[in-house]
């Protein structure tokens, strides 16, 4: 007897993987963020925690824009350049000492894997497209 898997029906922009994975990322950098000095509160701990939420807010901001494919690919175009400045303030965060070595490229990792995500979305972007 075959067994046929179903994938999960996405429903909004919480059920995708992407904004799943960014916003748990996210999370982690506000956690790790606390621990930065005071005197980065208004430079480096303030850009690297909007950059890691306007991933999300990016993919959500992509999601409402299906119905237009240029519109959507946008989007997630912004979404694609917020993931790469975030790795740069990791970088700097590691280089600073403020962040150890492990977790800065940890997360690095997991801002590669988003990456590769919302590149293969903005290339496949007809797929997500609404009301053809």
């Amino acid at each position: 007897m075959e067994t046929k898997v179903r994938a999960k029906k996405i429903k909004s922009h919480r059920d995708l993987e992407v904004y799943l994975v960014g916003f748990d990322a996210a999370m982690r950098i506000f956690e790790v963020t606390k621990k930065f000095p005071r005197e980065e509160t208004y430079s480096l701990t303030d850009q690297i925690r909007r950059s890691s939420r306007a991933v999300c807010s990016n993919i959500a901001e992509a999601w409402r824009r299906r119905r237009y494919e240029g519109a959507f690919a946008n989007s997630l175009n912004n979404s694609e350049a917020e993931a790469a400045e975030t790795q740069v303030w990791l970088e700097f965060a590691v280089r600073c000492g403020y962040l150890d070595t492990k977790t800065g490229r940890e997360l690095y990792t997991i801002y590669n894997n988003i990456l590769g995500k919302l590149v293969m979305m903005i290339r496949h972007s007809e797929k997500w497209i609404i009301g053809k």
